[in-house]
């Protein structure tokens, strides 16, 4: 367990940490989620630790916080773009999914937790080298339908929402670009249907996950930076805003790739945190 007081970011970042460097940082990951309909929380997290100077899981817990903030205030947009009716009729690919994400949440906290330091940057590592593959994967190829039977497809999504409460737990991100691609793949939902029910999978899937790191001694760093959070998350949330009216400006064959190589980037910088 890493505790707050052992948190050299509280003593480096404290340097930094002025409103508008706070509040761009925020904007910039935004804006990057942003163009690519994503909340941008994977990008935030190497800003947190490389910029910042927050440990590992104080970094991930800062992370949570401010992608739950995004996602709440994504949600009525979401659900105004897409019907009470039409959600209600697929409400039970929303609960397959979350029979596992609800108990991979949990686990992949108190994993995290019990995690040595140098351990957890070098997991941190490896899930980003795996969200720039599925970022290039998702984006750069045509997602189809498995068409499984019932049984099976029940199985697959208990199983797939287990696997990504635990990623989205231990890196403190909504889980949405795993999410989305996961839901056209097994339910054959719409590429827009898929977004909101991710939203209806995620905010829960958060939730427990946030319960679960409260119950840690680290959760302090939380109470500790409020104004630094908020900051950040508003401006993730402006930034969102700006960089869903940039989608398409820029090709997804230019954007795409680069928004890999800068999650590789932070992965390789990550990876060396002791």
């Amino acid at each position: 367990m890493i505790e707050v007081t052992q948190d050299k970011g509280l003593v480096h970042a404290s340097r930094l940490r002025s409103a508008p460097l706070v509040f761009g940082a925020g904007a910039l990951v935004g804006v990057l989620g942003g163009m690519i309909g994503l909340g941008g929380a994977e990008f935030r997290l190497p800003l947190l630790i490389g910029m910042f100077g927050f440990a590992a899981l104080s970094a991930v817990i800062l992370n949570k916080a401010m992608s739950l903030v995004v996602v709440v205030t994504a949600l009525p947009a979401r659900l105004a773009a897409v019907s009470f009716g039409e959600l209600g009729a697929h409400w039970a690919i929303a609960v397959n999914l979350l029979a596992g994400s609800l108990l991979g949440a949990w686990a992949g906290a108190s994993w995290a937790v019990r995690m040595k330091s140098a351990t957890l940057y070098k997991v941190l590592a490896i899930l980003m080298v795996a969200m720039a593959a599925a970022l290039v994967a998702t984006h750069t190829t045509a997602v189809g339908s498995l068409d499984l039977p019932v049984a099976v497809q029940l199985v697959a999504g208990v199983a797939a929402g287990f696997g990504i409460g635990v990623v989205a737990a231990i890196m403190g991100v909504a889980g949405g670009e795993l999410l989305i691609p996961t839901i056209v793949l097994l339910y054959g939902a719409d590429i827009k249907l898929a977004g909101s029910l991710s939203l209806l999978v995620s905010l829960p899937t958060m939730l427990v996950a946030f319960a679960r790191y409260s119950r840690d001694g680290s959760f302090a760093v939380l109470g500790a930076n409020v104004r630094f959070a908020a900051l950040m998350a508003g401006g993730s949330i402006t930034g969102a805003l700006l960089g869903g009216l940039l989608l398409g400006v820029i090709p997804d064959l230019v954007l795409i790739p680069a928004l890999a190589v800068i999650l590789l980037i932070s992965a390789v910088k990550v990876s060396r945190h002791d």
